[in-house]
C-alpha cells in the first residue's frame, strides 16, 4: 500500500519544469544576468521571477554572484555538459509534459478514452531525449545480447529507434542499421547521426509498412506497449516477412506480472493511447509463435526485459 501520510506535491519538480518552459536555464546557460536582465530576456514578471529564482537558488540550481544570477556548476553539468557523468539533459521534461494528461485520469476511468493531446515540438524533443537518456546506460550490453551469435556484417532493422542510442551501439558493434521512425522524428534526429556511422534513417509508420529486407535482426525497443493485441500481432507477422531465414526478433518492453512497474506503466498507456498497455510473457509468446517464431524465455539486462525469438532456419 502507498503511504498516504507521506503524499506531497512535487514542488521541486514543478518549479524546475516551469523554469525550463520559461527559458530561465537557457538564458543563464553561458552567462550571468541580473534579475531585471533575466526578466527582459525571458519575458517574465519580475516579482514572479524573483520568487521562482530564489526557490531555484535554495534548490542548488542557481546562485548569486556580484548581484547577478548564474547556473551552479552542478546544475550546468547535469543539464548541459554531455561529458559529465552526472549529465541528464532535459529528459525529465517528458514526465513534466505528461502531467496534464494524467490529471484527466478520473474522466478516462469513465470514458476509457485517452487524454486529448497535441504534442508540441518541445514535447516531442523531450520525449526523444528521455528515451535516449534512459537507454544509454545499458545500450552496449543490449546490443551485445541482440547480436550474439549472428554473422558479421549483419543488417539490423531498429523499429522506432529514432533516439539513436541503441542504433549507435549496434553500429559500433559492426552492424549496418536501418532505423524506421515517424517523419518528424527522423527530421529531428537525422542531423545527430555521426558521419561514417553505418546508420540510415527511414521515414514511415510501422503500423502501415516496413522497409524492404531481408534483415538478420529486428529490434523492437519499447514500442509494443503503445498498442494492443491486434496491432502487435500484425507487427510480428510483418516483421517475419522481412527477416532472413533464421532471422531474429528482439522485443524490449515491460512484461506484466514481473513486478509493480509494468502495471503502473500500463496506466500511462491508458492515459496516452487508444489500445496500449503492458502484456504478459505468455501473451507475447503466443503472438510470436502464431506469427511463426520460436520463442525463448525472457532475459533481463539492467531494468530492461527482452524477449528473443527466431524464425525457422
Amino acid at each position: 500500500m502507498p503511504d498516504f501520510e507521506s503524499f506531497e506535491l512535487p514542488e521541486e519538480f514543478l518549479i524546475t519544469g516551469a523554469a525550463v518552459k520559461a527559458g530561465i536555464f537557457e538564458a543563464l546557460k553561458d552567462r550571468s544576468l541580473t534579475l531585471g536582465e533575466l526578466a527582459a530576456v525571458t519575458g517574465s514578471n519580475q516579482r514572479a521571477l524573483w520568487t521562482v529564482t530564489e526557490a531555484l537558488v535554495s534548490l542548488g540550481c542557481l546562485e548569486h554572484e556580484k548581484g547577478k544570477l548564474r547556473l551552479t556548476r552542478e546544475c550546468h553539468s547535469v543539464l548541459y555538459d554531455k561529458e559529465s557523468p552526472r549529465y541528464q539533459g532535459f529528459a525529465f521534461m517528458h514526465t513534466y509534459h505528461l502531467l496534464p494528461r494524467w490529471l484527466e485520469l478520473p474522466n478516462i476511468l469513465k470514458t476509457g478514452k485517452p487524454a486529448q493531446k497535441k504534442e508540441s515540438t518541445d514535447e516531442h524533443r523531450s520525449f526523444i531525449e528521455a528515451m535516449s537518456h534512459y537507454a544509454r546506460e545499458d545500450a552496449d550490453r543490449i546490443a551485445g545480447y541482440c547480436l550474439r551469435g549472428l554473422p558479421a556484417e549483419l543488417e539490423v532493422l531498429d523499429i522506432g529507434g529514432g533516439p539513436l542510442t541503441i542504433a549507435r551501439a549496434f553500429a559500433l558493434n559492426g552492424a549496418k542499421v536501418t532505423i524506421l521512425d515517424l517523419p518528424e522524428v527522423v527530421d529531428m534526429m537525422e542531423p545527430e547521426v555521426e558521419p561514417g556511422l553505418r546508420v540510415r534513417m527511414v521515414k514511415g509508420d510501422f503500423t502501415e509498412s516496413l522497409p524492404e529486407g531481408p534483415f538478420d535482426l529486428a529490434y523492437l525497443g519499447n514500442i509494443c506497449h503503445i498498442f494492443g493485441e491486434i496491432e502487435n500481432r500484425k507487427l510480428f507477422k510483418d516483421v517475419a516477412g522481412i527477416l532472413k531465414k533464421g532471422g531474429r526478433i528482439i522485443v524490449n518492453d515491460f512484461i506484466r506480472g514481473t513486478g509493480p512497474g509494468p502495471a503502473l506503466f500500463a496506466v500511462n498507456m491508458l492515459v496516452n493511447t487508444d489500445t496500449g498497455g503492458t502484456w504478459t510473457y505468455e501473451q507475447y509468446r503466443t503472438w510470436l509463435e502464431d506469427a511463426g517464431y520460436s520463442v525463448s524465455p525472457y532475459d533481463e539486462i539492467g531494468e530492461n526485459q527482452l524477449i528473443q525469438a527466431h524464425l525457422p532456419a
